[in-house]
């Protein structure tokens, strides 16, 4: 999922909660909502394919 942050970027956050913190893990932070969106689909990408 991503959110915006108060700097005005933007951050992917895994979608299930980290067991050892109780929060979801940032996945990366990013200029624009774009880049944010583009990298989330790799993720996905990468996820399904190995």
């Amino acid at each position: 999922m991503i959110r915006k942050l108060k700097t005005g970027k933007y951050r992917i956050y895994s979608r299930s909660i980290d067991p050892r913190t109780g929060k979801h893990r940032n996945l990366g932070t990013f200029d624009t909502r774009e880049a944010a969106v583009n990298h989330e689909r790799q993720i996905e990408y990468f996820k399904k394919n190995h």
